[in-house]
């Protein structure tokens, strides 16, 4: 292993360590004077259990926020690194897709590149949707759990919205390329670039010197990649700190059966489903596993799939994949073909369903995932979009909305597994579509 991948486990390492001692440290200061003010504010509650919940919350709320005082200046470093990451990824993404599109020169090839593009991923994302439903109904944490519901109306933070094919159109097609590439929205960023793309081979040899620019730029965008990735156990370590002090361990042990079945359901998706996908195609599935270990580290250990795309696209190149497949497939794979955050979607709709002891008919379950199949598409570049999406699922299936709280308590860990796998879908994806252009990979 090189430096780098050494450095983001040592980081790793050191920070869930880091994190518990100071978890703990928090806890053993604060407990006692929170306990003893607690205690005499419920005495004066003179047993009005209303006034005791009320007491009770204002105190833990108090407690969580020193909490989250101390994770903030951890945090501050896994800030830095993934706004350097983001830096990155516009001028990368629009440079490497252009000059893979020009280069080809032929619209059709482009248009059957496209075409096998999506039928995988439509594939992929309805196993992914079938997977989390089989989990959910065979092991139903919802209901072994028994959780503590969230009161009637709580305020969940994530706003319910519908998703209509003007969304979808105001999300895919940018008005502004400059916009776009200012909120580093990556699917209006590769319909841009596609159409400018494909007019520069259409140009012709006038377009060669603007091709050749981009060309370099996306050299010279992959060495700052290089460079910032120098900063990538700095910004592991503050992130994974942040996590587990804010988080402890206390909270995992509650969701454990939750943590276990989500993340045993990835790995089944990872090991069984694309080990499958990849043996019946003769793609080296393990060799690939290797050369993405960087930036699946990455991916897990800050909860962003975004922050591993530049180090996926330089190991999808040594595995063999060509520029013109990897800068097409990759970029839409991030707002296409994100299979951990998929099978989320219809696992934490029907978790909270099963924990308010509500019946969902297979039927409804089945409708359930054909609009999963739309509407997980059409929400590319909204901040939180799984919560969004399963928002809007919740409603249109008349299941309490501020269920959504039972899992905001672990999201954090959970969103580090669904990245981790969102990196691996999209990296099998780049090789699949390659395998079917007759690459040698």
């Amino acid at each position: 292993m090189n430096f780098s991948k050494n450095g983001l486990i040592i980081s790793i390492v050191i920070a869930m360590i880091l994190g518990i001692v100071l978890g703990a440290t928090i806890n053993n200061n604060k407990s006692t004077a929170y306990a003893a003010a607690k205690e005499t504010a419920l005495q004066q509650c003179n047993g009005n259990k209303k006034h005791e919940s009320i007491v009770k919350a204002v105190y833990d709320k108090q407690e969580k926020n020193a909490k989250k005082d101390i994770a903030s200046n951890f945090s501050l470093l896994s800030d830095i690194f993934l706004r350097l990451i983001k830096m990155i990824i516009a001028p990368l993404v629009f440079a490497v897709l252009v000059v893979g599109v020009a280069k080809v020169g032929d619209f059709k090839v482009v248009g059957r590149i496209g075409g096998k593009t999506l039928i995988y991923f439509t594939c992929a994302t309805l196993i992914a949707l079938s997977l989390g439903l089989v989990i959910v109904n065979v092991f139903e944490p919802g209901k072994t759990m028994h959780l503590e519901l969230p009161e009637a109306g709580a305020d969940t933070g994530v706003k319910v919205a519908s998703q209509t094919a003007k969304n979808f159109v105001n999300h895919v097609i940018p008005q502004s390329i400059i916009e776009a590439m200012a909120n580093n929205e990556v699917l209006p960023i590769v319909i841009f670039a596609l159409f400018f793309g494909i007019a520069a081979a259409a140009v012709g040899s006038k377009a060669d010197s603007l091709v050749n620019l981009l060309d370099a730029l996306s050299h010279i965008m992959f060495k700052v990649t290089n460079y910032v990735m120098k900063f990538a156990p700095v910004g592991v370590f503050g992130a994974i700190t942040a996590v587990v002090i804010t988080q402890g361990l206390d909270v995992l042990s509650g969701y454990v059966y939750l943590i276990a079945c989500f993340f045993g359901g990835l790995l089944f998706f990872v090991f069984v489903v694309l080990f499958l996908i990849c043996t019946v195609l003769k793609i080296k599935f393990y060799k690939l596993l290797g050369l993405i270990k960087e930036p699946l580290l990455l991916a897990f250990s800050t909860a962003s799939s975004e922050a591993a795309m530049p180090k996926t696209i330089e190991a999808l190149e040594k595995f063999g994949v060509s520029k013109k497949v990897t800068s097409f497939v990759l970029p839409l794979g991030y707002s296409f073909n994100l299979d951990g955050s998929i099978m989320y979607m219809t696992f934490a709709t029907m978790f909270i369903a099963q924990a308010y002891g509500m019946d969902i008919s297979f039927a409804d379950q089945i409708k359930m995932m054909l609009i999963l199949l739309l509407t997980s598409k059409g929400v590319a570049g909204v901040p939180r979009a799984s919560f969004v999406v399963i928002a809007g699922m919740l409603a249109m299936f008349k299941i309490p909305v501020e269920g959504m709280l039972l899992l905001l308590a672990v999201d954090q860990l959970l969103d580090m597994g669904r990245s981790a796998t969102n990196v691996i879908g999209n990296a099998v994806a780049s090789a699949v579509v390659a395998k079917w252009e007759g690459e040698k990979i």
